[in-house]
C-alpha cells in the first residue's frame, strides 16, 4: 500500500496534472509520471498524488482479441519446440536493446510523413518547454506565497492568491495542449508503423513462414498491442528525459544558489539509488517478456475452444482442454508470481527511497531558518527544487518497473523486425535459404525465366515439372525425387499416395510456398506474361530479371496469369456473402464498390485481361445454383448478408462455395487439395463435370478412387524411406490403365 502525499503548490514537471492550490507542507511533491500515465480530468484532479502507473500492468491490460499459435503448434512441415523449450529465455544485452530501438524507432521519422512527424514532435517539445518554465514560475510564486503566511501579511497573501488564479488559468491550456499532441503524435506514428510492418509481415509469404516453420510466437500480438505500447510509451519516455534534462538545468541553479551542500547530498543519494535498484531489478524485463509470451499463449487456447468449439463437443473433449487450458494458465500465473516478488522486492527500496527524502532537504537547510538566514517560504522553495532535481536524478529508480516492460516490448519488436529483414535472426537462419526451385512463366509469345532469356512457348502446354527434388524446409528431408511431367490442354492429372508421402507439399511448391530442393516448374500462360510494370522490355534482360523475381513473390500475379488452389478447407473471410464469392480475385475492387454490377476488367498495355470482368449479381447467383447452392440465398438473406461463414456453412457447402470461386475466376490450371473430400459421390461427380466444362485444367490431391474417372493421368508418389535419395519414387501413368478394383493404382 502507498502512502498518502498531501498536495503539492507547484506544476510538476513530467506528470500531466494540472497545478493545484497550494497546501502549507514540507513533504515533496509527487514522484514523476509518465505523461501518457493520466489524462487532464481523471485521476489528476483528486486529492494526493494517483499512485505511480506502471508500464508493464498498463501493457497487459490492453486487449488482444487474437493470438497466433506459439512456437510449435504451428502445421505445415514445422517441427514441434521441445517442451520447456520456451519456459526459460536469456536475456538481452543493453547495447542490443538500443540498437532494436533505433532500428524500430527511427524509420517513421525519415519516412514519406517525416516533415509532418517532426513538425508536430517539434511542437511537442515546444510545449513541454512551456510547461517546465510554467513550474518554475510556480516556485518563486510559491516562495513568497508561504513568505506572506508566515509573515501574517493578508494583503501580500490575498495578492499571491490571485497570482495563483491567474496562473492556473494560463497555465492548464499548455498541460492540455501537450498531452493532445502527444497523443495525436503517438497515434499518426501508430498507424505509419502498422501499416509499415503489415507490409512487410505479407510481403513474400513471410506469415505463412512465420506459421509453417514456428519460426516467433504471436507475431499478431506484437503488430498490434506492443506497436501500440512502443509508439506512446516511447514518446512518453523521450518527453520524461527531456523534461527532466530541462528541469535539472532550471532547478539546479535555484537549488545549488539555496545551499550547495543540500545539492551534493541529493547528487549522491540519487546515483546510489538507481545502482541499487537496477540491481534489484535486473530480471524484470525478461520476467515481462515472458508474462506477455504466456498470456498470450493462454488466449489462443481459449481461441481454439471457440473456433473449434463443435468438433471438441463431438469428442467430449471438454475434460481435456479445461486440463490444457489450467496448464497454460498456470504458466503464465507462475511467471506472473516471480513478477510480484521481483517487483515486491524493488518497491521496498523504492517506496523506502521515496519517503525517507520527505524530512531530508528540510533537516539540512532547517539550521539556517532556525539561524535567520533564510526565510520560512525558501525552505519550501528549496523542498520543491530539491523534489524536482532528485525526481530527474532518479528517473531510472521511479520508472525502473515501466522501463523494464518497455525493454521487453523493445526486444519483442526487435526481434519481429529482425525477422522481417531476414537478417541473423531471422528466416534465413531458420535453414530456409537454399531456393532452388525455379518457377517459370512462358507465354504463347514469349517467356520470362530466372536468368531473363526469352523462349517460345507450346500453345497446348499448361505446365511442365523438369527434374523437381522436393525437400522440407527445415529437416531437410527429401519427398519427392527428380520428377518430370507434362501437363497439356485438356489433362487432368490425379496426384495419389500414402499419408506424409509429400502430396500436399508437392501443391505447395506448385504454388510457391515451398522453395526447398531443385528443379523447374514451368506455368504456360495464355497471351502475354502478367508482369509487375507494363512497360518491360525484351532488350532489358536484368530489368526482366527483377520482374521475374516480384511475380513470384506475389500471389496476384500468380492469380492473374491463371493458376487458382482449392484447399481442402476453404478459408472465409470476414464478409459478405458475396465477398465470400468474389475471393481472392476481385477483393480489391469489391472493397470499392461492393454492389456495383458494372463490368471492370483490368488489363495491361498489351490488351490482355489481367483478370476476368467482375461479375455481377446476377452471375453470382448462377454460380451458386450451378454448385447446388441457391438455397443459402434465403437462408442468409441474399448476398449481402453479414456472417461467421465458417461457423455456419458446413464444411461440405464451404468447398461447394470454393467451386464457386473457381467457375467465377476461370483460371487456366487449378490445383484442387481433397477440395471434394466433405462430399458424397454426386456432388462431387457434378462438381468435377462443371469445372471440366468450363475447360479448366486441373491437378487433383485424392484417395478415392471415384476421382479415377475424372483424370486421365494419375501420379503415385510413395514414401521415400531410402537411404539413397536419388532413387526415383514416385510413378506417372495414364488412369485408363488402373483398375478402380486395385488396392493399390500402381503395382509394387
Amino acid at each position: 500500500m502507498r502512502l498518502s502525499t498531501p498536495i503539492c503548490y507547484c506544476f510538476p514537471s513530467t506528470s500531466t496534472k494540472p497545478p493545484q492550490l497550494p497546501a502549507l507542507t514540507l513533504l515533496p511533491r509527487p514522484s514523476p509520471r509518465l505523461a501518457s500515465a493520466s489524462g487532464p480530468g481523471s485521476a489528476a484532479w483528486r486529492l494526493g498524488p494517483p499512485p505511480p502507473p506502471s508500464v508493464a500492468s498498463a501493457m497487459r491490460r490492453r486487449g488482444r482479441r487474437r493470438a497466433a499459435p506459439p512456437p510449435g503448434a504451428a502445421a505445415g512441415g514445422g517441427e514441434a519446440a521441445a517442451p520447456g523449450s520456451q519456459e526459460k529465455r536469456a536475456g538481452t544485452d543493453l547495447k542490443t536493446l538500443a540498437t532494436r530501438f533505433w532500428k524500430v524507432a527511427a524509420p517513421y521519422w525519415w519516412s514519406e510523413d517525416k516533415t509532418q512527424a517532426r513538425l508536430r514532435l517539434a511542437a511537442v517539445f515546444a510545449l513541454t518547454l512551456g510547461t517546465t518554465g510554467i513550474s518554475v514560475g510556480f516556485n518563486f510564486l510559491g516562495r513568497d506565497f508561504y513568505n506572506a503566511l508566515a509573515d501574517k501579511d493578508q494583503e501580500k497573501f490575498t495578492q499571491q492568491l490571485l497570482y495563483y488564479l491567474g496562473a492556473f488559468a494560463g497555465g492548464i491550456p499548455f498541460f492540455v495542449l501537450r498531452d493532445y499532441a502527444k497523443e495525436t503524435l503517438s497515434l499518426r506514428w501508430r498507424s505509419w508503423m502498422t501499416s509499415y510492418y503489415m507490409k512487410r509481415y505479407f510481403n513474400n509469404r513471410t506469415f505463412y513462414k512465420i506459421q509453417s516453420q514456428s519460426i516467433i510466437d504471436n507475431p499478431d500480438q506484437r503488430i498490434n498491442d506492443d506497436l501500440s505500447a512502443f509508439t506512446g510509451t516511447a514518446l512518453a519516455f523521450s518527453l520524461t528525459f527531456f523534461n527532466a534534462a530541462v528541469d535539472l538545468i532550471s532547478f539546479s541553479n535555484i537549488l545549488y544558489g539555496i545551499y550547495p551542500p543540500l545539492f551534493i547530498v541529493l547528487v549522491v543519494y540519487s546515483l546510489g539509488g538507481t545502482a541499487i535498484s537496477v540491481f534489484l531489478g535486473k530480471n524484470l524485463v525478461n520476467l515481462n517478456f515472458m508474462q506477455e509470451k504466456k498470456e498470450a499463449d493462454f488466449r489462443y487456447g481459449l481461441v481454439r475452444v471457440r473456433e473449434n468449439a463443435e468438433s471438441i463437443a463431438f469428442y467430449g473433449g471438454e475434460e481435456n482442454e479445461l486440463q490444457l487450458l489450467l496448464d497454460r494458465f498456470r504458466r503464465a500465473f507462475d511467471n506472473l508470481s516471480e513478477l510480484l516478488i521481483a517487483s515486491r522486492n524493488l518497491e521496498f527500496f523504492t517506496n523506502g527511497y521515496r519517503y525517507l527524502i520527505q524530512i531530508l532537504p528540510a533537516a539540512v537547510v532547517a539550521p539556517m531558518y532556525f539561524s535567520g538566514k533564510i526565510e520560512f517560504g525558501v525552505i519550501n522553495q528549496s523542498v520543491s527544487a530539491f523534489n524536482h532535481i532528485l525526481s530527474d536524478f532518479s528517473l531510472i529508480v521511479f520508472q525502473f518497473q515501466s522501463i523494464s516492460a518497455f525493454s521487453a516490448v523493445i526486444d519483442r519488436l526487435g526481434e519481429f523486425d529482425d525477422l522481417l529483414d531476414g537478417n541473423e535472426s531471422s528466416l534465413s537462419s531458420q535453414n530456409d535459404s537454399i531456393d532452388g526451385i525455379n518457377i517459370i512463366f512462358k507465354s504463347s509469345r514469349s517467356s520470362v525465366s530466372s536468368n531473363g532469356s526469352l523462349t517460345q512457348s507450346d500453345p497446348c502446354m499448361v505446365l511442365e515439372i523438369r527434374n523437381l527434388t522436393l525437400i522440407t524446409p527445415r529437416s531437410r528431408n527429401v519427398l519427392i525425387t527428380d520428377l518430370t511431367l507434362e501437363l497439356k490442354d485438356k489433362d487432368h492429372l490425379l496426384v495419389m499416395g500414402p499419408s506424409g508421402s509429400g502430396k500436399t507439399s508437392l501443391l505447395r511448391a506448385l504454388a510457391g510456398l515451398w522453395t526447398s530442393g531443385n528443379g523447374d516448374i514451368i506455368y504456360h500462360v495464355r497471351g502475354s506474361m502478367q508482369l509487375q510494370k507494363s512497360n518491360v522490355s525484351s532488350d532489358e534482360p536484368s530489368d526482366m530479371k527483377l520482374e521475374v523475381e516480384e511475380v513470384l513473390q506475389n500471389s496476384k500475379q500468380r492469380r492473374d496469369n491463371g493458376i487458382f488452389f482449392v484447399p481442402q478447407r476453404p478459408y472465409m473471410v470476414l464478409g459478405t456473402l458475396r465477398q465470400q464469392l468474389l475471393y481472392p480475385t476481385w477483393s480489391e475492387d469489391v472493397h470499392h464498390s461492393p454492389n456495383n454490377d458494372a463490368e471492370s476488367t483490368v488489363s495491361t498495355s498489351d490488351g490482355v485481361g489481367a483478370k476476368p470482368e467482375m461479375p455481377s449479381t446476377a452471375e453470382l447467383i448462377r454460380v451458386l445454383e450451378a454448385v447446388k447452392l441457391g438455397y443459402i440465398l434465403p437462408r442468409f438473406n441474399g448476398l449481402d448478408s453479414m456472417h461467421d461463414w465458417a461457423s455456419v456453412l458446413s464444411l461440405g457447402e464451404q468447398q461447394r462455395l470454393a467451386f464457386a470461386r473457381l467457375l467465377l475466376a476461370k483460371p487456366t490450371l487449378v490445383l484442387l487439395d481433397e477440395s471434394t473430400s466433405a462430399l458424397d459421390e454426386t456432388n462431387e461427380a457434378h462438381l468435377y463435370s462443371q469445372i471440366e466444362a468450363a475447360g479448366i485444367t486441373y491437378i487433383s490431391i485424392g484417395h478415392r478412387k471415384t476421382l479415377h474417372k475424372f483424370h486421365n493421368k494419375a501420379l503415385y508418389i510413395s514414401k521415400s524411406e531410402a537411404t539413397d535419395s536419388s532413387l526415383r519414387n514416385w510413378e506417372l501413368k495414364p488412369t485408363s490403365q488402373i483398375s478402380v478394383e486395385e488396392s493399390s493404382p500402381f503395382s509394387s
